[in-house]
This record gives structure tokens, C-alpha cells and sequence, in this order.
């Protein structure tokens, strides 16, 4: 075991390894949008490291390449003489144009006549690519490539695999705390006696600010500029922090706020699909720091969310250990049926797939049905892959793909290399010719013809309510007690009206009213469908005389700016504006828990009468306490269905036999008379979504605007830490470190800061909305002189440990088993049976010299790849978790932050072992980590004499050799500091 550890720490030295010169990820060519030639010379005189838009920022990253271009080319040949040559290179192929010359040379798949290629899924073929081009048996071995290949036989057995994606992806509330993390490692750097320069992303780093607005203001024509004024006023720390990070470090580029939705952006505009590295072609694949990078899965590019301190490890060229993953086959036929919209698909498939158990997986989708199903519907069932609990959700390239990449501008060349390319390396899927059967671990199947309308909630996205269901499903829900489906309001109070004044008009509420209903999120508003659905629902119902209650705050925030052109071609948009649902902004809102504030008497309303009040959005997370504090009904719904809502005034409605409402002829007026048909739709799509739209909107992308422009940084490559900044903090994690790792440590006599049942989401653990006004976060900011109102949020405070810790465990939803029965962010301090914050308990602890675990039941940390979900339990002395299971990107995140994830075993959690969280536990580990392997027994005794095993999830011999170095950044450093 020793000796194998050892040989994994040579092939992981944390430096990027090439075998040529092509390989170098410093000259990526453009994602391939049509230009002129005089652009592409433009192109191409501009700085090498832009890797491969024509980013015409304000800012240029010129400087900085011409400061550590001799670094990083010195770099590169120390490290290539410790690398082996290819073993693959006898592989290389031209790859012809069909009118003479070459598009470059490629690694083939074909090349290596291997039978058993042919029956892998498409998703491994890019990993087992991915494995030969990079293979230099020193990072990547052959016995890597070859684990690969046999994965038929290989898959079930917890094999360990290296890989580097082709570039990483952050949005500002993920990437503030990457930037922040790489900038204190610097300093690291500096008092180890190493380079910091050394500290420089060298894959290609996009990042999209988009994730701080807030809709302050709505029904307004005004409402987006008012809104970004905010946004700048709240945020202008952190997004000078940002700019600084594009200029500071190397190959890092940040798309200016107002722009669009992240992976709406990598849809349309940053996805490659193919790269073209100077003549070496491979495949585009990405991590990011967003669970749902797997939106790009819909374009055929892999990519899937990690953690940021995962994502920071990528960027310094460490590559990702995974273990190599069984791949669910998902069959589509059929068609969707008239009505139904590509909605009511992702949240069937996310059920079914709930149902199936596929954390850990991939899922590939292929069959007829795929024919049926457009580029913006798969990258809708992209998207929610971390809803269904999958690492990916994929869709190999087709023709659907190519004929998307035509109409959102990439040039007729760039597609015709990426077909040429995908065809040679069987990397393409042509539905017109006869398919060979392909391997899965697992087989789904779907009709399109059988997915009806539907929505989800009331508090988790993967609980799905047939349309027609809804009214009996919502009853059902205020009668059961409280949990995923149940608020346990008495029989008596269910009709209780809440009649309020709102602006000297009289309104009223009842549970189950509509006090938000948003179209947002990536998950719809990349789909042109039901988007100009949603206009024609909102002019159908303008035409008949319908119109939404203004106490509805009504919001629209498409994920791009290309939605705006089509809706404004469309002619629709007007009737969205008289409906309430204005263009509030260009980014994530409400489904971060961006929704602001609802108004003043509406929220007394709720709080004084006890109402269930309800949000409906169509975004792709409904957790409680994320969209707002006062909506504990959150339903996701398609965009049309949303407005449908809105208009209705309440998700306690029959549709089939209720009207919305009076129409101005007097006669009631229902769903149905208000719902467009797919051909309407349809027609819609094809006159108002046009490629100039796409070309117009990415050429200017870059520019900024005024706001970011006058945003002046030093230029400076330490950070010059302000310790009265309450945005920009310099963490603790590297504190007092020296070159030698502490090693692996077990844990004694903890106690237990919180007992969880199941389903305890990263929303839970780390919040990323509203700071409450009493929580220990809120009184460190006050005591800065910092006022309610420019709170902001736990996301947009992530450059900030002091706030972050406190705001662990915060989420004023939580259920803690220790409050017995008590809902909220607090815990109980065993020693003094004292009822406390569990920032302050957890001070206490730490003060007293006690270490802590916490307990947890199935699914422990779901939803977002919420790094600062580690993070935050590691600043609050938490040494272990142990669950009955992990979401994927959470259990890495715990390993990656030096905390030890324990597994009860099959049968066994807290409750079966009559563990209450009142004792005092102690984890017996090894104390050399060469005694430790992946998944492990570990023996756990209480003070009160109960003992029971559970498994070490520590999945990888790499990820027992991050928990040797106290974490992943730790082992990154002390790496770097050695070469």
C-alpha cells in the first residue's frame, strides 16, 4: 500500500504535464463564432493566453503573459524532463479538409483497434481520449488508459482514473472565494521561501459574474438598470476583487456582470466542443464551480460541477481523480405530446432517475426520441443533473447539435472541423445510419407520449405533482405533518383569509397564495420554447382580459441577452410587461435566493396570519428557506405555467376545473383557453430566434459597460488584504504552515454540534441567500458598522471567512434532532444542556479544547457544490461527518477540507444504533496513512459504550493523500513549494 501511495504522489506532483508542445493549453483558439479576417488577425496578435475568445474587455491580460511567459515556459521544460514520452503518439492522424490542407491532428480512437471501444458509452470515450492524449506515465499511465478501456469490467469495481478537463468554469458567488483561495496561497507561497508566480491557473478559467443581482426593483420598465445600480453599490468590493484576479493571474478571464446566466453564456457562446490547440484537436470538457455546469452535457461537452477548492487543484494542473463511473443508459422514443413542455420532461426524468439511484453515475441519453427533443430541451435535462443526484446528464453530439452551433454563430468552418473531428473519432452520433449496441451499467427507458404537465414541491425539486393532481396534492400537504410534503396546519385554520391594505387597495391571502412567481434560472430561460410559451400565455390572457394582482411580485431574468432580441422580435415581450414580468436583470435571481424583498405589507401579512404563502418559479431549486425567507411553498414550473400562476394568485387550483379567472366579457376563463399549441410555438421559435441575435449579442459581451469599466485595481500580484473589509477576507487555512504534512488524525471524545435526518442539503449547511437580522452573522456586521440594508447576502459575502463561518449551519429551515422537534439555526451545547447558535456552540468547543462530529441521515449534503459547505464546519472545528450517504461533490468537498467522511453501514444510521447526539465519540483511524485505504472500516465507541463500524469514504488513494496534507490546497502548495 505504502509503496502504491508513493508512486501516486510522482504521478500527481500537481503541475501540468505535457508530452509536446501541442499539448500546452496556452494557445486555444476560438470557440469559432464568424469574424472577419481582419478580426482574426486581431485575434491573434492579442494576448496568447485568451484562449480562443476575442475578449475585447477594458482590461488586457498582455502584461502579466510577458511577466511569466519565461517562468512558465521554464516550467514547462523542467517538468518534461521528468515526463515520459506518449506512448500513444504513434496515434496521432491528420485530420484532411475536404478541400485540401489539413484541420490539425488528433489522438485516435480508432487507431488503437480495440473492439471493446466500440461498445462504450460516448461519455467514456471522452474520458478514455482525455487519458491518451495527456498519457506520459508519469500523471497519466497506461495502466490508466487501459483501466478505461476495459470499463465493462472495470466499472463496478471503485477504480481510480486521472482527469484533466480542457478548461474550468466559475460564476462570481463560487469564484469570489477561488480567487480569494489562490490569492492567499500566494502569500503561502512567499513565506515557504517559493514563487508565487507559481500560483497561476495554466488551463483556461472562464468566469461569468452572475450571480448578484438581487430584484429590488420589479414591474418596472426601469427595473434593470435600477437593479444593476444596486447590484454595483452592494458589490463594487468584490467585483474589483474580481477584475484585480483577471489581471493578476494568468489565463483567468472574467465576463463583466449584466451579461447572462453562466452556463446559459457557456451554451451559447464559451463551448467549444472541439478545441483546436494549435493544430492538436480534442474534445472540450469542463468542471466547474456550479453544480449545474452539467447544462454544457446538453451541447455533447463533458462537464460536471466540483468544488471550488477541486476547481483550484484543476487550475494548477492537478488532475482530477475520479473513480471511473458506471453509466446509466436512458432510451427516449416517442414525441412530447401537444401542451406538454420540455419542463414537464426534466422533472419526470428527474424523478425517475431519483427513483433509480444514480449518484455517482453518469447518465447517456440516446434513442429516436432524441430526434424529438431540441438543443436548449436537453440542456434543460442537462441542467438538473444534481437534481436527479447524477455527475452528469449526456447527450452526444448529433446533428441537433451541429444545426445549434450554426444558430448561435459559430462559423461554417469551426462546425464543419468539429463534425469532421467528432465523425473520425467516433465521438459522433448520426441517427440516420444503423446503431451499435453500446454498453451501460444500467438501462432506463422513456416515452415522450406518456410526460404530462406537471410541477414540483413544495420543498424539494425531485418531488413531482401531475398537473391535474395539484389541488388534491397541495390539500394533502397542509394536512401532513411537517416534512418534505406536509406544513400540519389544523383543519380549522386552512381557510384562515389574511385581508391587508396594499397601496390603498384591498387584497387578501390565503395559504397557498402566490406572492412570487419568477421565471429565472439557466434551466428554462436558454430554451426559446417556453420562453415565447410564456409570452403567448401572457398575451392570450391579455386578450381575454386577464391580468396578475400587483401584490404578486413577478420578475423575468432571462438567462442571456439574446432572450430579450427574441422576445422584443417576437412582439411578446410587451405582454409580459403588462402581466408584471419585466426583465429585472441578466443573471441568477430568485432561485439563489436573489428574489429581494417582498413588500412591506405583504410580508406582514404572511408573518402575522401564519400563511403558507407560496413562490413559483421555474428555475431548478425549491430547498426551504432559498427563495424567500416568507414563501415555505416553493413549486417549480415551466415558464408558461408560471405565468399561469401568477395569474391565478394561487397553487391551491384545479386547472381542468377551475378558471383563472373573469374574462372582460364576463365569462370565466380557463387554463386551457389560455395555453398555446407546440405549433404555435413553434412557429414563434422559427420567425423570432435568428443566428444575428446570437452574433450581436457575444460580439459585445466583453466590452462591459460603464459601471465595470470605471472599476480601477492595482496591479499589484499579492493581494493587499484590507482587514476592515467585509467582503475580501484573508482566510486562516494556511496559517503557521510549514513543509511538513500534519498526517492523518482519527478523532477523541468529540461531541456532537448537530443531529440531522435526511436530505440535509449545502443550502442547509451554508446558506447563499438572506443574512437574518438576529443571526450571528448579522451581529458581525453590525459591530462593523455595517446597516441591515447592505447586508447583501451569504453568497455575496463568500470572500469573507469571519461571515461564512458564522453562517454556517444558519439556514432558518434546518431541523436539528438535538432541538427536539424545533426548527431553526440553533443547537444545543452538551456539557451545559445551554441552548445556542451554532456558531457560539461551536466557539464554545472549540475554547474548551473539544473537538466536534456531526451526525447525519441519507443524502447529507445535496444540491449545490457549495465549497464553503466544507469550509465553514472545518473553521467550526468539525472533524467528522458521519451519514448513511453523501451527495457526490460534498463528500470530496469534506475530504478536500482535511474533515472525515464516515458511512454508517447498509441497514444502520443514529436511530437504529439509539445514538441521540448526547454522547461523546471517538473515531479510531491509523495514525501513519499508509495504514489507511479507500473505503476502509472504521471502528466509532461512544462514551457510554456503544461501538459500531462504519466505512472510510475516502475514495481514492489521491484523497487519502489530501487528508495526509490537512486538505487539498495544503498538498497543492507544499507540491509546488518543492519544485
Amino acid at each position: 500500500m505504502a509503496s502504491l501511495r508513493a508512486a501516486r504522489s510522482k504521478l500527481f506532483p500537481l503541475s501540468r504535464t505535457f508530452a509536446s508542445p501541442l499539448a500546452r493549453p496556452s494557445l486555444n483558439r476560438s470557440p469559432g463564432f464568424s469574424s472577419s479576417a481582419a478580426a482574426n488577425a486581431a485575434r491573434s496578435a492579442v494576448n496568447r493566453w485568451s484562449h480562443g475568445v476575442l475578449w475585447r474587455s477594458p482590461f488586457s491580460l498582455r502584461p502579466q503573459i510577458r511577466a511569466v511567459a519565461p517562468f512558465i515556459e521554464q516550467f514547462h521544460r523542467k517538468i518534461a524532463t521528468s515526463a515520459g514520452e506518449n506512448p500513444f503518439k504513434g496515434n496521432l492522424t491528420s485530420l484532411p479538409k475536404p478541400g485540401g490542407g489539413e484541420f490539425g491532428k488528433f489522438y485516435s480512437l480508432p487507431s488503437l483497434n480495440d473492439p471493446r471501444i466500440d461498445r462504450l458509452p460516448y461519455s467514456i470515450r471522452i474520458l478514455l481520449e482525455s487519458a491518451i492524449r495527456n498519457c506520459d506515465n508519469f500523471q497519466v499511465t497506461k495502466a490508466d488508459v487501459e483501466k478505461i478501456i476495459d470499463w465493462e469490467s472495470t466499472y463496478s469495481k471503485q477504480v481510480e482514473i486521472p482527469f484533466k478537463p480542457a478548461r474550468v468554469l466559475l460564476q462570481d458567488f463560487t469564484g469570489v472565494p477561488a480567487v480569494v483561495d489562490l490569492a492567499c496561497m500566494r502569500d503561502a507561497m512567499n513565506k515557504l521561501g517559493s514563487d508565487s508566480n507559481k500560483i497561476n491557473p495554466l488551463v483556461p478559467v472562464d468566469l461569468v459574474v452572475d450571480h448578484s443581482v438581487q430584484v429590488d426593483v420589479a414591474r418596472s420598465e426601469n427595473a434593470v438598470q435600477a437593479n444593476m445600480e444596486l447590484e454595483f453599490q452592494r458589490n463594487r468590493e468584490r467585483f474589483a476583487f474580481l477584475k484585480w484576479g483577471s489581471t493578476a493571474f494568468r489565463n483567468m478571464l472574467v465576463v463583466p456582470p449584466g451579461s447572462g446566466i453562466v452556463h446559459q453564456v457557456n451554451l451559447e457562446y464559451l463551448g467549444r466542443v472541439v478545441f483546436n490547440n494549435e493544430g492538436l484537436l480534442y474534445p472540450d470538457s469542463v468542471v466547474g464551480t456550479d453544480s449545474h455546469t452539467t447544462m454544457i452535457d446538453g451541447l455533447g461537452v463533458a462537464g460536471w460541477g466540483v468544488g471550488g477548492i477541486e476547481a483550484e487543484a484543476a487550475m494548477l494542473g492537478q488532475p482530477m481523480s475520479m473513480v471511473l463511473p458506471g453509466v446509466v443508459g436512458f432510451k427516449l422514443s416517442g414525441k412530447l405530446r401537444n401542451g406538454v413542455t420540455a419542463t414537464d420532461l426534466v422533472l419526470t426524468v428527474t424523478q425517475i432517475l431519483r427513483k433509480h439511484g444514480v449518484v455517482g453515475k453518469f447518465v447517456e441519453f440516446y434513442g429516436n426520441g432524441m430526434g424529438e427533443l431540441s438543443l436548449a430541451d436537453r440542456a434543460t435535462i442537462a441542467n438538473m443533473s444534481p437534481e436527479y443526484g447524477a455527475t452528469m446528464g449526456f447527450f452526444p453530439v448529433d446533428h441537433v447539435t451541429l444545426q445549434y452551433l450554426k444558430l448561435t454563430g459559430r462559423s461554417d468552418e469551426t462546425v464543419a472541423m468539429i463534425e469532421a473531428y467528432l465523425r473520425a473519432n467516433k465521438l459522433f452520433v448520426d441517427y440516420n445510419e444503423p446503431q451499435q449496441d453500446r454498453a451501460y451499467s444500467s438501462y432506463l427507458e422513456l416515452n415522450l407520449d406518456e410526460v404530462e404537465p406537471c410541477i414540483s414541491g413544495p420543498k424539494r425539486p425531485h418531488d413531482r405533482v401531475a398537473l391535474k393532481e395539484m389541488k388534491a396534492d397541495w390539500h394533502s400537504c397542509l394536512d401532513n405533518k411537517v416534512g418534505f410534503k406536509g406544513f400540519a396546519i389544523p383543519k380549522e385554520a386552512q381557510g384562515k383569509v389574511a385581508k391587508f391594505d396594499f397601496h390603498g387597495q384591498p387584497a387578501e391571502l390565503k395559504h397557498g397564495s402566490v406572492v412570487i412567481a419568477a421565471i429565472t434560472s439557466c434551466t428554462n430561460t436558454s430554451n426559446p420554447s417556453v420562453m415565447l410559451g410564456a409570452g403567448l400565455v401572457a398575451k392570450k390572457a391579455h386578450d381575454l382580459g386577464l391580468k396578475v394582482k400587483p401584490w404578486v411580485k413577478t420578475s423575468l431574468a432571462p438567462g442571456s441577452g439574446v432572450v430579450t432580441k427574441y422576445l422584443l422580435q417576437s412582439g411578446l415581450q410587451k405582454y409580459l410587461n403588462e402581466q408584471g414580468f419585466n426583465i429585472v436583470g441578466f443573471g441568477c435571481t430568485t432561485c439563489i435566493g436573489n428574489s429581494g424583498d417582498l413588500d412591506e405589507s405583504v410580508s406582514s401579512a404572511i408573518s402575522e396570519n401564519d400563511i403558507v404563502a407560496s413562490a413559483v418559479l421555474s428555475g431548478n431549486r425549491n430547498f426551504e428557506g432559498r427563495v424567500h425567507p416568507l414563501t415555505r411553498a416553493n413549486y417549480l414550473a415551466s415558464p408558461p405555467l408560471v405565468v399561469a400562476y401568477a395569474l391565478a394568485g394561487t397553487v391551491d387550483i384545479d386547472f381542468e376545473k377551475e378558471p383563472l379567472g373573469t374574462g372582460k366579457d364576463g365569462k370565466n376563463v380557463f387554463l386551457r383557453d389560455i395555453w398555446p399549441s407546440t405549433e404555435e410555438i413553434a412557429q414563434s421559435v422559427q420567425s423570432s430566434v435568428l443566428p444575428d441575435m446570437f452574433r450581436s449579442t457575444y460580439e459585445s459581451i466583453t466590452k462591459g459597460n460603464p459601471m465595470w469599466n470605471e472599476l480601477q485595481v492595482p496591479a499589484e500580484k499579492l493581494y493587499s488584504w484590507d482587514t476592515d473589509s467585509t467582503y475580501i477576507h484573508e482566510p486562516p487555512y494556511f496559517k503557521g504552515m510549514t513543509m511538513d504534512p500534519p498526517g492523518p488524525h482519527g478523532v477523541k471524545d468529540a461531541y456532537c454540534l448537530l443531529n440531522f435526518g435526511d436530505s440535509i442539503t449545502t443550502d442547509h449547511i451554508s446558506p447563499a441567500g438572506n443574512i437574518n437580522k438576529d443571526s450571528p452573522a448579522a451581529k458581525y456586521l453590525i459591530q462593523r458598522g455595517v446597516e441591515k440594508k447592505d447586508f447583501n447576502s451569504y453568497g455575496s459575502r463568500r470572500g469573507n471567512d469571519e461571515v461564512m463561518s458564522r453562517g454556517t449551519f444558519a439556514n432558518i429551515r434546518i431541523v436539528n434532532k438535538l432541538l427536539k422537534g424545533e426548527v431553526g439555526p440553533k443547537t444545543v451545547h452538551i456539557p451545559t444542556g445551554e441552548k445556542l447558535y451554532v456558531f457560539d456552540a461551536a466557539e464554545r468547543y472549540k475554547a474548551e479544547g473539544h473537538p466536534t462530529i456531526v451526525l447525519a441521515g441519507a443524502e447529507y449534503g445535496s444540491g449545490s457544490s457549495r465549497d464553503w459547505a466544507a469550509k465553514g464546519p472545518m473553521l467550526l472545528g468539525v472533524k467528522a461527518v458521519i451519514s448513511k450517504s453523501f451527495e457526490r461533490i460534498h463528500r470530496s468537498n469534506l475530504v478536500g477540507m482535511g474533515i472525515i467522511p464516515l458511512c454508517f453501514k447498509s441497514g444502520e444510521d443514529a436511530d437504529t444504533l439509539g445514538l441521540t447526539g448526547h454522547e461523546r465519540y471517538t473515531i479510531d483511524l491509523p495514525n501513519k496513512i499508509s495504514e489507511i485505504k479507500p473505503g476502509q472500516d472504521v471502528t466509532v465507541t461512544t462514551d457510554n459504550g456503544k461501538s459500531f463500524t462504519c466505512t472510510a469514504r475516502f475514495d481514492t488513494e489521491v484523497e487519502l493523500e489530501y487528508f495526509n496534507h490537512g486538505g487539498i490546497l495544503p498538498y497543492v502548495i507544499r507540491n509546488l513549494a518543492k519544485q
